[in-house]
Parts: structure tokens; sequence; C-alpha cells
């Protein structure tokens, strides 16, 4: 009988971290209506913050504030905004303020990804990602920057491993994700002489997300992705990494990238077929996913 590979536990933040320790701070979040924002956020709160989490689509943001609220015990305020319009995230960081009088903690998780080879995204579509992305972050940051400052508080930003080398079709995100890794390292080196610290966190492969589960194979695959953690991740150990980086613990960790993906990068290999995909991509269009 063959040994089985060890597979890392999952775990909650609540287990390892004081429940008090982010109490009385503010956290700020766009993209946190949903997915690995949302589990951030949802974890931050656990630990006696309350917050801000801004998006596109109200209905969703009130219904996801109302349940993070009753969750936590602490205060979650949905604001609308679109990263690619700063007088909207203006707007929502003076709603903030009003409510709260403070910002802490902001994370930069607004994004968008679909499949496309270069040879068929369109200039658009590739402006599009960067400005909701690359640009979106930008303007999260200036809009909430002097909060930062004057609460000496810290950014995280969502990006990604695909950058790390060419992934095929991922061409947009991986240029949005690069410009976002670029963009903590001059900010951490600007601002921390103020007392503001930015790190990103880049996620692996994380179960149970609408990113995941759109951009995923349509149809099963063979070609499985390697784990050295013995298992795909989890939006829990995305959160667990955003509360050490928000805490104390991480005081002296800065400008730095940080991926959370089991390992994967180091055997990662896409499920779509190489060279088959960019010589003759209308061969595998029925295994790709529609758009996020």
């Amino acid at each position: 009988m063959s040994p089985s590979a060890y597979v890392f536990p999952i775990v909650s933040s609540t287990s390892i971290f004081k429940a008090d320790i982010f109490k009385g701070k503010v956290l700020f979040c766009t993209g946190g209506g949903s997915g690995i924002c949302r589990g951030m956020t949802e974890a931050i709160m656990r630990h006696g913050a309350n917050a801000t989490i801004v998006g596109r689509k109200l209905d969703r943001l009130t219904q996801a504030a109302k349940e993070l609220s009753e969750a936590t015990g602490q205060v979650c305020v949905p604001a609308q905004a679109d990263v690619r319009q700063p007088n909207t995230l203006k707007e929502a960081v003076t709603k903030t303020i009003e409510k709260f009088g403070r910002i802490d903690f902001v994370i930069c998780g607004a994004a968008g990804n679909f499949l496309a080879p270069i040879s068929a995204i369109s200039e658009n579509a590739f402006k599009t990602v960067m400005e909701i992305d690359t640009i979106g972050t930008f303007n999260t940051i200036k809009a909430t920057i002097a909060h930062v400052r004057a609460s000496k508080g810290s950014y995280i930003h969502v990006s990604a491993t695909l950058h790390y080398n060419g992934t095929p079709y991922q061409v947009h995100v991986s240029a949005a994700k690069a410009g976002i890794d670029a963009l903590s390292a001059v900010l951490a080196v600007e601002e921390g002489p103020h007392g503001v610290r930015s790190n990103v966190i880049a996620p692996g492969p994380i179960s149970g997300t609408e990113g995941m589960d759109r951009l995923g194979p349509k149809a099963p695959t063979t070609r499985q992705p390697g784990y050295p953690a013995g298992r795909e991740g989890d939006v829990k150990d995305i959160a667990n990494a955003a509360v050490f980086l928000f805490s104390d613990a991480a005081s002296y960790i800065t400008g730095q990238v940080l991926p959370v993906d089991g390992g994967s990068e180091h055997l990662r290999e896409g499920f779509l077929p190489y060279p088959q995909s960019v010589l003759d991509p209308a061969s595998v269009a029925n295994m790709i996913k529609g758009k996020l």
C-alpha cells in the first residue's frame, strides 16, 4: 500500500490569535462583499475591528455587511463604489470616517479576470483589468493614505502568483498583478517613515471561490496540480495571513510579497494543453468557463 501524503490542516485565526488584537481598529476593504476579501474582512472583524466593505453591487454589499456584523458582533458598513472612479472611493472613505472616525487597515482586493490569449483579448478588455486591479489599487491608496498615516496603519494588496512565470491566457492579469506588487513596494518605502506598512498577499488556487469556479477547467482534466501542502487553498488560509500581517507580530514586515499557495507555484502546470492552446485557441474553447 502506497503511503499517503500529509494534508496540512485548515485552522481559524481565532484559535491562534487573541480575540481583541484589533479592538478599536477599522478596516477598509475593496472587493469585500465576496470571496477571499470577504473572508479576510470576517477574520479581521472577529478580532475586534469594525469594517467598511466596498464594491459596485450595493445589494450584495448590504447583505454581506449584515451577515458579517451578525457573525462577528462588530459593525460592518457597505459602501458602493467603483475603484476605477476615484470620487466614489473618496465618498466611501468619507462615509467610513463619519461612521468610525478612522481607518487603520486597508485591503486592496477589487479584481477581475477571464481566460484569453493575447491574440484574442481586446484592447478594451486588457485595459479594463488594468483599471480594476492596478489603477484601482492606486486609487484606493490615494483615497485612504492620509487616514492610514494618521493611524500608523497598514495595507494589504491582493495579488497572484501568475506573473512569476509566463502563464498562457493570463497576460492581462499577470501585467496587472505585477503592477500591484510594484505599487506595494514603493508604498512601503515612501510611507514607512510615516509609520505605514504595505505588503502583498499572493493567493494560489483557493477552493470554493467565484474566481476558482470560473477560471478552473470547464470539464474534468487529467492534468492535476501539485500541492506540497496536500490540498487546495481555503479562504481561511488567506484570512490567517491577513490577520498576521495586520497584527503587531508583523510590525517589522513591510514591502514584502507573501505567496499563500501551499507551495503549489513550484509545481504549477496549466490545465490547458500546451502548445495546443496557443497554436489553436479554438480547439480548447470548450474547456474554458465564462468571464469573471
